[in-house]
């Protein structure tokens, strides 16, 4: 049970922290943070908790992250659906808080996005679906590499979150402008539930691509860390 409270908070923080940064930080009049201080809010969420529950938890944070390493042989899979509830849980109380502190500023408005996840007309730079599957599925995939290689027991001890926050910081870099990045379906509940209409219609893809993606990069990192040659 700590466990899973302690996913429900780590994912409150990724949520509250990233999502709040974009929505409250990113284009504040003459001192936004910008597409960089969003990426590395990000970042640094994943980073924090890693350190503060990686004991506890592992500190997965992401139902596509808890399936990559099921499918890694890292993970239980009698522990997978707990996780992700609890995740998702702890998404959408972060989700809240956010609604009630943004809804405090006059003019605002959560049809505006409150930083969900989009293709097509609800994509930052209007990318198509397939360029947001694609993206989602790639970065994901990278993701649970870099996860699984930095957590090998063969890696350098005690520096895992350092690479795993700065590989989620650079996956926002790369990703924001095509979907707002998810590879976090959890994320994108989180804040999608408030917005609705398009952002739930559109949810489906921020659950597929990240779990397709986590799954190829668990059998990728199977194949290269496993071998003998």
């Amino acid at each position: 049970m700590r466990a899973y409270v302690a996913e429900s908070f780590g994912t409150f923080w990724l949520v509250l922290g990233g999502c709040g940064s974009a929505v409250l930080a990113a284009a504040f009049p003459d001192v936004g943070i910008g597409l960089l201080g969003v990426s590395l809010a990000f970042g640094l969420t994943v980073l924090t908790m890693a350190y503060a529950i990686g004991h506890i938890s592992g500190c997965h944070l992401n139902p596509a992250v808890s399936i990559g390493l099921c499918v890694g042989g890292r993970f239980p899979a009698a522990k997978l659906l707990p996780y992700i509830v609890a995740q998702v849980v702890g998404a959408v109380v972060a989700g809240g808080v956010l609604y009630v502190i943004a809804s405090g500023q006059s003019g605002f408005d959560v049809a505006a996005g409150f930083a969900s996840n989009g293709y097509g007309a609800h994509s930052p730079g209007g990318y198509t679906l397939v360029a947001a599957l694609v993206i989602e599925v790639v970065m994901t995939m990278m993701f649970l590499l870099v996860i699984l290689g930095a957590t090998d027991s063969r890696a350098p001890q005690g520096m895992a979150p350092i690479a795993i926050g700065l590989c989620l910081t650079l996956i926002h870099l790369v990703s924001i402008p095509v979907t707002n990045t998810s590879v976090n379906p959890a994320r994108s509940t989180g804040v999608a539930v408030y917005v609705g209409d398009w952002a739930v219609s559109q949810l489906w893809l921020f659950w597929v691509a990240p779990i397709v993606g986590a799954v190829l990069g668990a059998v990728v990192y199977r194949y290269l860390g496993n071998g003998d040659d």
